[in-house]
């Protein structure tokens, strides 16, 4: 049985791994074609520490960010209600829609952070009224704001 060799990917490999994971390869394999073209090296006790650094900060990162979505959906409810004025036509029906951009604006100019037009789904307002409209925040983290059309 041959020996392994253990490398640090130095980005992503597809059927290897991502960036910064150990791998166990053949040395044939590290020593020429991996090695020389700089998509891996060698893991020694201070790389792997390293690695490891790199990791936590990632995670920290990751979940500041989290926190942030989540300080964020807070704020939202604690507002409660939003509302956005609309000319009226006849039977209560708006001219045009309400769409993600006016929300975004809305929110904006209520917390002071900005938001991705695309994270709000707005569903089709065509009447005055209350509408929940989702904002989504992060990938674990939805927020509901209502939204009166005044």
């Amino acid at each position: 049985m041959a020996k392994r060799v253990q490398l640090v990917l130095s980005q992503d490999i597809s059927k290897l791994g991502k960036e910064g994971d150990l791998i166990e390869v053949a040395p044939g394999y590290a020593r020429n074609y991996l090695l020389p073209r700089g998509l891996g090296y060698r893991a020694t006790p201070g790389v792997l520490k390293q690695v490891e650094r790199r990791r936590e900060a990632e995670r920290q990162r990751l979940e500041q960010i989290k926190q942030d979505a989540i300080a964020m959906k807070t704020a939202i409810a604690t507002i409660g209600l939003f509302t956005i004025k609309k000319e009226v036509g006849e039977n209560d029906a708006i001219f045009g829609t309400v769409t993600a951009d006016e929300v975004a604006e809305l929110i904006k100019t209520n917390t002071g952070k900005d938001i991705d037009k695309r994270d709000i789904d707005v569903p089709p307002i065509n009447k005055l009224g209350e509408y929940t409209v989702l904002v989504k925040l992060h990938s674990e983290v939805t927020a509901e704001l209502r939204l009166r059309v005044a």
